[in-house]
């Protein structure tokens, strides 16, 4: 049998052969179990210790219900949660792109120009910090029950984190490659595409990454005042039922979503900045 060239060059100068490389469905392997493992035991030991505090403690089933209830409810009606699930879920993702719209359309006007920041920043302070539970009625009287205030809810608490980062992002280039598109005449367009862009995209998915979650939020506030179906109905029902079972299922639920929502965004981030350096791995 015959050594590929690169081995008989290696055998013949007395070096060492490179070590052979691991399968690649290790390091998937032993990636995943980096990620997977350290949550699963910490989430296995709080739900432990809360079945143990529920049993010494008798706590009653109409204060707070075991993990071993809620599962037990979650196993009974599973597609009933599933259904409820999904029209959170589109709620909260139509929000969420809407607010992201809006959000990163504004921060690439404010930085245009100094005077736009400032004529639009204070109204964007005031969007912030306008209390969502208070307009939630109001929402009720405008649009009516359904989708519709949801989707605005949403878009309204992802808008802010979105926005600044998005600024910041445009504003942290590297004057250095700033100063070469000047000096070569490129056009705002141009600088905003090939430099600005790509510079906030570390700062925009760092904000995703945080509005994603916060979206299913707006969708549960939504639903507590103006939804017809999803999971804030569910459990806003259930608390005016004592029913806490039914209520923790419906937060598991909330609770699955916004983890997956997260991790998918991590997908995308690593997929997308796989050039950037908060995308690598530091041991």
């Amino acid at each position: 049998m015959t050594l590929p060239v690169a081995r008989e060059r290696e055998v013949a100068l007395g070096e060492a052969p490179a070590p052979a490389r691991p399968a690649r469905r290790w390091s998937w392997a032993h990636e995943l179990a980096v990620s997977v493992v350290p949550a699963a035991v910490a989430v296995s030991l709080a739900l432990v210790a809360w079945e143990a505090w529920i049993e010494l403690r008798d706590v009653k089933p109409y204060l707070m219900p075991a993990p071993s209830r809620v599962a037990e409810r979650l196993a009974a009606d599973p597609l009933f949660f599933a259904e409820e699930a999904l029209h959170t879920l589109e709620g909260a993702l139509l929000g969420f792109v809407v607010g992201a719209g809006v959000a990163f359309l504004l921060a690439t006007l404010m930085a245009q120009a100094r005077f736009i920041e400032r004529s639009l920043f204070p109204l964007a302070i005031l969007v912030k910090v306008t209390p969502i539970v208070a307009i939630g009625p109001l929402l009720t009287i405008w649009f009516g029950f359904g989708l519709l205030p949801k989707v605005f809810i949403a878009a309204l608490i992802v808008f802010f984190p979105i926005m600044v980062n998005a600024l910041v992002g445009f504003r942290s280039v590297n004057p250095n490659a700033l100063a070469l598109l000047e000096s070569l005449a490129a056009s705002r367009v141009e600088v905003f595409l090939k430099l600005r862009l790509p510079s906030s995209l570390p700062y925009v998915f760092a904000a995703f990454r945080v509005a994603v979650p916060m979206s299913v939020i707006g969708a549960v506030v939504a639903e507590w005042f103006s939804g017809d179906s999803g999971l804030g109905r569910v459990i806003y029902i259930a608390n005016n039922n004592l029913d806490m079972a039914t209520a923790f299922a419906g937060i598991f639920s909330l609770a699955f979503i916004g983890v997956g929502l997260f991790l998918l965004m991590t997908a995308l981030e690593r997929r997308f900045l796989f050039w950037h350096e908060s995308t690598l791995d530091v041991r």
